[in-house]
């Protein structure tokens, strides 16, 4: 199941690809790259880790000969990593290389980017501790309850990390996330001056895919990955609170399959289905945020 040819874009400015996981992005980042002389740069929260290469589908090795790929796997396991990191990451990169082709599945990533991202103060240890022990003790809904009306609107109510990250930042400053958004300073990079587009994969080609693809990652050392990452996985799980690098999608099913507790044909399953749930979760974002931006349906 190839990507259709599409015209190559203007040269000159960025190109900003996002699509959820296994649309193939990536594959259409690299011919861009080789047939423009340009750089690739990574948008996914999930390739960022070192930890992880075969299980979050980075580029490899062969794919990093035929052209450069930035901001890959360049964050140790266990390192406090954000999208305002990102950005800081990414600011220097764009200044060397006006043309990069900026390519992820990580929605918050190009909305900062384009959009720009409010100044937060950094949340301190404390209260990121009470936040982790009052979801596991109580809930995402005693979080969503303390928030203000406007944010409580406006967030993904169904995704805890985002929910304690908007009770965080209300216990931290007193302010809600919404009122900081307000405050946001110009964007990195305006959409207006950057090809975009958004890969709109069918939803059962897009579920062939993922089926096939780690069944391919469970070939290639995906296990091997988890083998590795045993002795760091945290007693709590990958859960809201847990380390980043703990939330690559597949990692908590391996490792329950290395612990015992399930077979290798269940880890499989259970991760592909948590995959194809991933997809529907980014698809949603990109079309309620980045509706603006022309789409690629697929195939």
């Amino acid at each position: 199941m190839s990507l259709p040819d599409i015209p190559l874009p203007p040269t000159g400015r960025p190109v900003l690809i996002a699509g959820p996981t296994a649309s193939g992005k990536s594959a259409l980042a690299l011919r861009i790259a080789q047939a423009q002389e340009r750089v690739v740069v990574n948008a996914d929260a999930l390739q960022v880790h070192d930890a992880w290469r075969v299980l979050t589908a980075r580029p490899g090795p062969e794919d990093e000969a035929n052209a450069p790929h930035l901001l890959y796997g360049h964050v140790p396991r266990g390192a406090a990593y954000s999208v305002g990191h990102w950005l800081r990451d990414l600011a220097p990169v764009l200044a060397r290389h006006p043309d990069a082709v900026v390519v992820g599945g990580t929605g918050l990533y190009f909305s900062a980017l384009t959009e720009g991202l409010a100044e937060i103060p950094p949340i301190p240890s404390d209260i990121r501790a009470e936040a982790d022990a009052r979801l596991r003790a109580q809930g995402i809904d005693a979080l969503l309850a303390d928030l203000d009306a406007a944010t409580a609107a406006r967030i993904d109510r169904q995704n805890p990390a985002r929910v304690q990250r908007a009770w965080e930042v209300w216990r931290a400053t007193g302010r809600g996330l919404t009122e900081w958004q307000a405050l946001t300073p110009p964007p990195l990079l305006p959409h207006e001056q950057a090809t975009v587009l958004v890969l709109a994969p069918d939803r059962d080609w897009l579920a062939g895919r993922i089926a096939s693809r780690f069944a391919r990652m469970l070939t290639e050392g995906a296990l091997d990955e988890a083998r590795a990452a045993l002795p760091h996985w945290p007693a709590g799980g990958a859960g809201a609170a847990a380390p980043l690098w703990t939330r690559a999608i597949g990692a908590a099913e391996l490792i329950a399959h290395l612990r015992g507790q399930i077979s290798l044909p269940e880890a499989e399953a259970a991760a592909t289905l948590a995959t194809r749930q991933y997809a529907k979760r980014q698809a949603n974002w990109f079309r309620n945020r980045l509706g603006h931006w022309p789409r690629l349906a697929l195939p």
